[in-house]
């Protein structure tokens, strides 16, 4: 298989980094795609940060990557929203990686009749900011999703997302949301796009089947699941799909590039 690949991409959480630290080998994997001038993307349902934000980090763990290897499901909400409504209006809750991908399209942010409400992540979601989405919604807002995460990581355990925010505004308001990352192929196809790529030669890497495998398959990319994030092998056998291949980390793809 890894003679077909011309195109990688793959999950950053649970992938590349677990619990804040590098997953071993995960550095020199990316450096590898880099010698080898490989398009690769890095990707993220996670619309918190911007890419550069994500690049900072990922250079102070030791990844030699560029900014512009960083997609985002705020970016991929951002082209999404660019391609359906060009210069539109829209309600954001979420932070700088949302809102800044979102002006980057030519978004005007507002809560007077906006076309759309954009739900994201955020450190601090706010009732009062909840409860402005419930009633522009049912005033008949279009309401967008970036990731349908009902929980994330982090180093002191799992914390409540996007997804988890979105059922309480849909019980509200009756109206579900779009969701544009993963595991929407969407997410895949705008990711390959960017970089030029074709599904058929194409990798997506990820660690949970649910998500990043499911979003791979749907796109047509060759699915790798590595064991350092969420998923288990006995995880495997309880999906009525499965991935191209299993493996233990990112670390035995090395010599395939």
């Amino acid at each position: 298989m890894a003679k077909e690949i011309a195109a990688w991409l793959t999950d950053m959480d649970g992938v590349l980094v677990h619990e804040g630290v590098p997953v071993p080998g995960a550095t020199d994997f990316i450096g590898k795609l880099r010698q080898a001038g490989k398009p690769f993307l890095v990707l993220t349902n996670n619309s918190i940060y911007t890419p550069r934000d994500l690049h900072a980090r990922l250079t102070r763990l030791g990844f030699d990557l560029p900014e512009e290897a960083i997609w985002t499901s705020a970016l991929a909400t951002a082209r999404f929203l660019s391609d359906q409504r060009p210069g539109g209006t829209a309600y954001v809750i979420g932070e700088a990686g949302l809102t800044t991908a979102l002006h980057a399209a030519g978004y005007i942010m507002t809560d007077f009749d906006p076309d759309y409400v954009v739900l994201g992540e955020t450190r601090n979601y706010s009732f009062e900011a909840i409860t402005t989405a419930v009633r522009l919604i049912s005033k008949g807002a279009r309401f967008i999703c970036t990731n349908p995460d009902v929980t994330g990581p982090s180093n002191e355990g799992l914390l409540p997302a996007a997804g988890s925010v979105a059922a309480m505004i849909t019980k509200a308001t009756g109206v579900e949301p779009y969701f544009v990352g993963k595991p929407n192929p969407m997410m895949m196809r705008s990711a390959l796009n960017r970089i030029g790529a074709h599904s058929e030669t194409a990798a997506m890497i990820g660690d949970r089947m649910d998500t990043d495998v499911l979003c791979g398959l749907e796109a047509g990319l060759h699915t790798i699941l590595v064991l350092t994030g969420i998923a288990t092998k006995a995880d495997v056998e309880r999906f009525p799909y499965r991935p191209s291949r299993v493996i233990a980390s990112v670390a035995d793809l090395i010599d395939e590039v």
